[in-house]
């Protein structure tokens, strides 16, 4: 059942079940219009992308879009109360099963799709009553409430129709239709004849609604604020003669005006199918002159034709003239909207003043060591824990330099010494970083991860990798071992000393116990041991998901470290070699190997 009074109770946030952007933004659209401070939409299950461009009000905003809903974040999934289903009719079963699953404080829901099979919308009937939830559709356009909600495109999908039928002020006239356009447009005609809404919604065109209008009309009559019920019907199925019923029983006791569509349909031979998949008479009980003349006894007020249907509404007296605000100043702002060429969540300029993470650059820069400024925006959020930025400044110093002998240096001298620019020599420096030299510390933090979280114990974690006959990225040196061990692990473990779990650093030392039993020197190096403490830091001091935690490594959050940190050490070979000035590098002859 649903409680119209209760979903004006409940805080208003949806997702969205597949990504339809005409839809998404017309929802944004009244929120702001209608004056809430943020957008109810709170992200998108889709593919392909992380985000999607809106606009709330003027100002452009980023919907993230999650591949399923097992990847939305635990406080979000927690906050959201609504879905709008934009998938495909044979999607629609499992796609909402699996949300109304992961949602804990899940209220309902609308479908969009149509020709949904009969047996997955029974299946959704069964699912929603378990779990006392509404859910409207198939093939509907959703949920109106002034104020409150808009759940789909009922009203239009632009913010100049909304306006039209001036959804932001709350009535007393409740709106009933299967069709999605007549929904719309009785909204306009109640709206043109001076009256305001208390909600409307389409049960939805295919044959078997989830929400039936018997629901709906029960929802209307325990609305103390809806006074007044205007309906529109067609011919097909038997909802009227439910309605009937429940008129008769008193069940039903407000004033209703109606119209039912489809007395055309006794011009041809054979019942015609129209529009929606139940708008089809196959009895003389379901032909729309047969439900008019039942309505009427039953004391409906149902118009003879559309216009007397329409002047019907018009003539209801307003009793409580409410004047709507004027938008438009809004609109004319909203027209001028356009997407920017490129967006950001770091930094921007303002007025001349450099804003960095929200806050002014000097705030920002002055409360700051240099490795909470580089742990902050690498994050793309202001850190909170000492230890990461502690961690951060200890990983910058000891990976500034490993001597002249690595690629990177070497190219950075080679180009030095060729007379080229700082620039040019750094980039030719750092263009050598990969999986081979400077990209291990990203791969071994996706290999702790995806360790963890698998559950697979080292013994198995180790053989995979063997059958695969793949290196272990984090494990391994060409000169600690096992007894002759890297000082630097040493150091960089003793950052782990306040955390409790250490559940990616305990799996890496689990793994390095299986491996140098295999061989002393593969043991856990530099990148392993900064890859696995750095994810327990911002597991546990970040409070960083595990999701989270997987797209830092996808965005090579880990790497960056060793190319800021080994930035220095190359500028300063370039730096050396300018000052030395020895002359372009040239090889002689017997330090190249020819091979016939």
């Amino acid at each position: 059942m649903i409680t119209i009074q209760a979903l004006r109770n409940t805080p208003t946030a949806t997702i969205f079940i597949g990504s339809h952007p005409a839809i998404i933004q017309s929802i944004l659209d009244f929120d702001f219009l209608g004056g809430k401070i943020s957008p109810t939409v709170k992200g998108i299950i889709g593919s392909r992308k992380k985000f999607e461009r809106y606009f709330f009000g003027k100002k452009e905003i980023l919907l993230p879009v999650f591949p399923t809903v097992g990847h939305i974040p635990h406080a979000l999934a927690s906050e959201i109360t609504y879905f709008f289903n934009t998938t495909s009719g044979r999607r629609v079963l499992q796609s909402s099963l699996t949300s109304i699953a992961a949602l804990p404080h899940l209220v309902g829901g609308a479908i969009f799709a149509e020709d949904v099979p009969e047996q997955h919308a029974l299946a959704l009937i069964d699912e929603m009553a378990k779990k006392d939830l509404f859910l409207i559709g198939p093939a509907s356009v959703g949920l109106l409430i002034p104020k409150t909600i808009k759940l789909g495109a009922i009203g239009g999908v632009d913010n100049r129709q909304l306006i039209d039928s001036k959804v932001f002020t709350a009535g007393d006239v409740a709106v009933f239709s299967s069709s999605g356009g007549m929904t719309n447009e009785l909204m306009r005609i109640v709206a043109q004849s001076g009256h305001h809404l208390s909600f409307a919604l389409s049960f939805g065109g295919d044959r078997f609604p989830i929400l039936s209008p018997r629901e709906a009309f029960l929802a209307a009559e325990n609305d103390a604020q809806t006074k007044r019920i205007v309906y529109f019907g067609e011919l097909g199925g038997v909802d009227e003669y439910e309605l009937i019923q429940l008129l008769e029983e008193k069940k039903i006791t407000k004033p209703i005006i109606c119209y039912i569509g489809g007395v055309v349909a006794e011009l041809f031979e054979t019942p015609p199918q129209f529009g929606h998949a139940k708008a089809m008479a196959k009895s003389d009980l379901e032909t729309a002159r047969a439900k008019r003349q039942a309505l009427s006894r039953a004391g409906v007020q149902v118009g003879e034709s559309f216009s007397d249907f329409v002047q019907a509404i018009k003539n209801v007296p307003v009793l409580n003239k409410i004047e709507d605000r004027d938008y438009t100043i809004l609109m004319n702002d909203m027209r001028d909207r356009k997407h920017a060429l490129i967006t950001t969540s770091l930094s921007y300029d303002q007025e001349g003043e450099v804003k960095i993470l929200g806050q002014d650059l000097l705030e920002f820069t002055s409360s700051r060591s240099f490795a909470g400024i580089v742990s902050s925006m690498f994050l793309g959020k202001p850190t909170i824990s000492q230890e990461l930025e502690e961690f951060v400044d200890t990983v910058l110093r000891l990976l500034v330099d490993h001597g002249p002998y690595v690629s990177g240096a070497v190219n950075t001298i080679v180009t030095a010494r060729a007379g080229r620019d700082l620039v040019s020599a750094l980039s030719a420096g750092l263009l050598t970083i990969g999986p081979r030299f400077g990209g291990a510390i990203n791969q071994a933090a996706s290999n702790w991860i995806k360790g963890v979280e698998s559950g697979a114990t080292a013994h198995d974690f180790v053989e995979e990798f063997a059958q695969r006959k793949e290196y272990i990225s984090g494990i391994g040196h060409r000169k600690y071992r096992s007894d002759f061990p890297d000082p630097r692990v040493k150091t960089l473990f003793k950052s782990l000393n306040t955390l409790s779990q250490k559940r990616f650093s305990t799996f890496a030392q689990s793994v390095e116990a299986i491996t140098v039993a295999k061989k002393g020197n593969l043991i856990l190096n530099v990148d392993g041991v900064i890859a696995a403490a750095l994810l327990d830091i911002l597991s546990e001091k970040e409070g960083i998901s595990d999701e989270g935690l997987k797209k830092l490594a996808e965005t090579e959050f880990f790497n960056g470290l060793f190319v800021l940190s080994r930035s220095v050490g190359l500028i300063s070979h370039f730096i050396d070699q300018k000052r030395l000035d020895e002359g372009l590098l040239r090889l002689d002859e017997d330090m190249v190997s020819h091979i016939e």
